[in-house]
C-alpha cells in the first residue's frame, strides 16, 4: 500500500480550457483570460493525493478477474483491460474538497470564474491520475513487465457498483476519499482506476476506444504516442 501527496500540477490556461471541454484554439479571448486568471487560485486550493495497492491475480474466468484474497472485478471492460495480467494496480486519486467548496460558494456570484475553476479541477485531477499511471508503468517496466490499459468502474462495460469492491482494496480514507451507497466518490474531484501488469501486458488501447460515445465525447482520453 502506498499513499502519495508529492504531485506538481503546473496548470495553465490551456489545461483549464481543456478541463472545461473547450478547444483552446477556438476559445474566445474572454474565456481564455478567465482560464488564466484562475490558475494560481486553483493550484493553491488543490490538495493532490493518491492511494494505491498492487495485488496478485489468482484466477481469471469468463469476464471475472479474482484477486488474491478473493475480491473480484467483473464485466467486459474489466476483462479486456486485465486479461493476461499477473498483478493488478488499484488506485484512488483526488484533489481534495477545498476547490469544490470554493466553486459552490462562487457559482451564483461569478459563474464564469466558477466554471473556469471547475475546469482547473478537472485538469488537476487528470494530471494526478496520469502521474500515478506513469509511476505504475515505470514500476512494471523496472521488473521487465508490461502494463495494460487503464480502466475505471463506471466506464461503459464496467458497472459503477464495482467501486465498492475497489474501495474494499484501497485505503482511500487515508487521503480523505469516501464512497457513497450509490458508489459515488466524495470529494467529487476524485477518480479510481486499475491497471494490469505482467510479462506480456501492453497498453494497446484506452477504455474510451471501446465506448459507444467515443466519437462525440469531449472528455475522451486518447492513446498516447508510443503506447
Amino acid at each position: 500500500m502506498e499513499c502519495n501527496r508529492d504531485f506538481r500540477l503546473d496548470l495553465d490556461a490551456r489545461a483549464v480550457l481543456e478541463g472545461q471541454g473547450i478547444d483552446p484554439e477556438r476559445a474566445s479571448t474572454g474565456l481564455t483570460a478567465a482560464a488564466g486568471d484562475v490558475v494560481e487560485e486553483a493550484q493553491a486550493l488543490c490538495e493532490p493525493a493518491s492511494s494505491r495497492v498492487v495485488l496478485p491475480v489468482s484466477d481469471f474466468h469468463h469476464q471475472t478477474i479474482v484477486l488474491d484474497g478473493g475480491a473480484a472485478f467483473d464485466g467486459p471492460l474489466a476483462a479486456r483491460a486485465l486479461a493476461g495480467s499477473k498483478e493488478v494496480a488499484v488506485a484512488v486519486c483526488t484533489i481534495g474538497p477545498a476547490l469544490e467548496t470554493r466553486i459552490k460558494g462562487l457559482f451564483s456570484e461569478d459563474p464564469v470564474r466558477a466554471m473556469a475553476l471547475d475546469g482547473a479541477g478537472v485538469a488537476a485531477l487528470r494530471r494526478i491520475s496520469e502521474a500515478v499511471v506513469g509511476r505504475i508503468r515505470d514500476e512494471a517496466a523496472a521488473r521487465g513487465w508490461g502494463s495494460g490499459m487503464r480502466a475505471q468502474p463506471g466506464q461503459e462495460g464496467w458497472s459503477i457498483r464495482q467501486q465498492h469492491v475497489l474501495f474494499g482494496l484501497v485505503p482511500a480514507e487515508r487521503i480523505g476519499v469516501r464512497l457513497t451507497d450509490s458508489a459515488l466518490m466524495i470529494p467529487q474531484k476524485s477518480v479510481s482506476l486499475v491497471i494490469g501488469m505482467g510479462p506480456d501486458m501492453r497498453p494497446d488501447g484506452v477504455a474510451c476506444d471501446y465506448c459507444s460515445k467515443r466519437n462525440r465525447c469531449p472528455w475522451r482520453i486518447r492513446k498516447q504516442p508510443g503506447e
